[in-house]
């Protein structure tokens, strides 16, 4: 596979109805593969930061899995003497559905089903839009509308950890999945991810499309990018 071009390769995961054991299974290794590699500490030093400087009482996590990411921000909220609500989206149901069991301790996380393309979630508001190892799922033009959206939703910052697009990344990940993955799913979907992944000057092209200036964009180890878009 030539990662000269972002893949337009389908993942899995983009299948909606998919449901069963794989779920959780996925979901596990996920967690674990972000927390080991530190991919979950690129989003919980941009939210940790902006509760320095900011009062939040909203954040939604887009595309949130099975929440780990969302617990992790709750802790550091709750450290911080900050009340805020905490609000998981995702459009798989069964994704949802095991969220919600994940989730049964934090009275102040809720999770729905939501597509964030419909008009319906794009009236919505929060203070911060997290998304993590979600955005590459999308293609170019519905990333530019997605940007364009978040930045009338968020009232304070968007949060983004997504994929750097380098060989190394995609031999590794193929391999590390191959030997110690369980899932079907995260054997095939890793890899492609990516592949789906960007390039620096891809993702500046496509905020600058869609009219963001204020933002930084970091390198983050094991090859992510940290995003902050600032209001």
């Amino acid at each position: 596979m030539t990662l000269k071009h972002r893949s337009e390769e389908m993942e899995i995961m983009d299948d909606l109805s998919i449901s069963g054991e794989v779920i959780g299974q996925t979901l596990r290794e996920l967690d674990i593969i972000n927390r080991r590699l530190g991919g979950n500490q690129i989003s919980l030093t941009a939210f940790a930061k902006i509760l320095k400087n900011h009062r939040i009482q909203t954040v939604a996590d887009l595309g949130c899995g099975g929440a780990d990411i969302l617990m992790a921000m709750a802790r550091i909220a709750k450290q911080k003497n900050q009340d805020i609500q905490f609000t998981g989206v995702d459009a798989n149901q069964h994704i949802v559905e095991y969220a919600k069991d994940h989730t049964t301790e934090w009275e102040n996380i809720s999770i729905i089903q939501e597509n964030i393309l419909s008009e319906a979630f794009r009236r919505q508001h929060f203070d911060i839009i997290h998304c993590c190892l979600f955005l590459h799922h999308f293609t170019e033009s519905q990333l530019i509308s997605i940007f364009k959206s978040l930045k009338d939703q968020a009232r304070v910052a968007i949060i983004v950890n997504d994929l750097h697009r380098h060989f190394l990344a995609f031999h590794s990940i193929r391999l590390l999945t191959r030997f110690f993955s369980k899932s079907y799913m995260v054997r095939n979907d890793a890899a492609i991810s990516v592949a789906r992944g960007f390039k620096k000057s891809e993702l500046a092209a496509i905020l600058e499309q869609a009219g963001i200036t204020n933002y930084q964009l970091s390198w983050r180890w094991a090859f992510r990018w940290q995003l902050v878009i600032h209001k």
